[in-house]
């Protein structure tokens, strides 16, 4: 059954009023982190997967459409400053290409041979992880992603939020978070995107975690792009060194990142 797709529980809605839409809309996303944790065994077999697959030189990628397509870019994009690792080390494509950030682009998830084509380009092997993200477990564009992967050979996870999807069926490692209906019937950018976003977050900073590029709790790792992160980076140092802002500073515009000083502090 597509759950995702039945009548939403509420009715009327726009009879409501401003503060009874947004009491609704707040009750309902309560269940989202609940259906995540039922899902937990499954997301941990996928973390382990791809812990394995970069250790030994793999990548990650996503595939998606629409909102799923959207959020596997966007965990994607964030990984670099975050985290420190090269652009490229996880990918995010959606269905229609960079043009579909920002836009529908008509029929761009019907093509089931598209995603493998669109894989291509990357060059993507047998060291690497498929990760295909589809609300309703359904998407043309994600099953043949999936299917072709795995003729040759390439590790294959899913987030999908229907139980005993085909996209699920597709992928070796997949995690099936049951959102249920939405507030509003169908739109799937509300709970399911919200359940999704969890689960590639949990994906992403496990996998960083477990490949060492966390110390204690701090990013130090993460790209000094802007005066924010500059502070915290400095701020880290202070309370791992428990030296004061000045000498943090100093350190960190010596060796350019907060491991780099660290390292260097405690091997003079």
């Amino acid at each position: 059954m597509n759950s995702t797709e039945s009548a939403s529980l509420f009715n009327n809605l726009e009879t409501l009023s401003t503060h009874d839409l947004l009491v609704g809309m707040n009750s309902v996303d309560q269940t989202v982190p609940q259906a995540v944790a039922k899902s937990l065994p499954q997301i941990e077999a996928l973390v382990e997967a791809t812990v394995a697959c970069m250790q030994r030189g793999g990548r990650l990628f996503y595939i998606g459409a629409g909102t799923s397509g959207r959020l596997g870019v966007l965990d994607a994009s964030e990984c670099p400053p975050t985290f420190g690792v090269p652009q490229g080390m996880v990918i995010g494509i959606i269905a229609g290409g960079d043009t579909a950030i920002r836009q529908a682009v008509e029929n761009a998830e019907d093509d089931a041979g598209q995603a493998w084509k669109d894989l291509q380009a990357y060059s993507i092997n047998q060291n690497d992880m498929l990760v295909g993200i589809a609300a309703s477990g359904r998407t043309p564009y994600v099953i043949g992603g999936l299917e072709q992967a795995r003729r040759q050979g390439i590790a294959t996870g899913c987030v999908v939020c229907n139980a005993d999807s085909l996209v699920a069926a597709a992928a070796e490692f997949p995690v099936e978070v049951v959102t249920g209906p939405e507030f509003l019937t169908g739109s799937t950018r509300l709970k399911a995107g919200t359940g999704q976003k969890l689960v590639l977050n949990m994906l992403t900073t496990a996998t960083m975690i477990r490949l060492g590029k966390v110390k204690g709790n701090k990013m130090v790792d993460m790209q000094l792009t802007n005066y924010k992160l500059v502070d915290r980076g400095e701020r880290m140092i202070m309370d791992e060194l428990g030296i004061d802002q000045a000498e943090a500073a100093k350190l960190l515009q010596q060796h350019g990142s907060v491991r780099a000083a660290l390292t260097a502090y405690t091997n003079r």
